[in-house]
């Protein structure tokens, strides 16, 4: 079992802020959806696999929204 941390942390001084994150979150993945987080992030050229999993949670939370009206 794969535990990722989607923290932001990591941004150096230099690159573009992102909006203000104030809540972390610990996500237990199973190895499948790891990897797919990873393919996603790998396809798209996404920096960090914090950031593939916010924009995947958006895509989710858009998705579902779209559904629901």
């Amino acid at each position: 079992m794969r535990v990722v941390n989607i923290t932001v942390l990591g941004y150096m001084r230099f690159m573009a802020r992102p909006p203000k994150l104030t809540e972390k979150k610990l996500l237990t993945l199973t190895p499948e959806l790891a990897q797919r987080i990873s393919d996603f992030r790998f396809a798209r050229r996404i920096p960090s696999e914090t950031e593939a999993i916010r924009q995947l949670i958006e895509a989710g939370l858009r998705a579902e929204e779209s559904r629901s009206q």
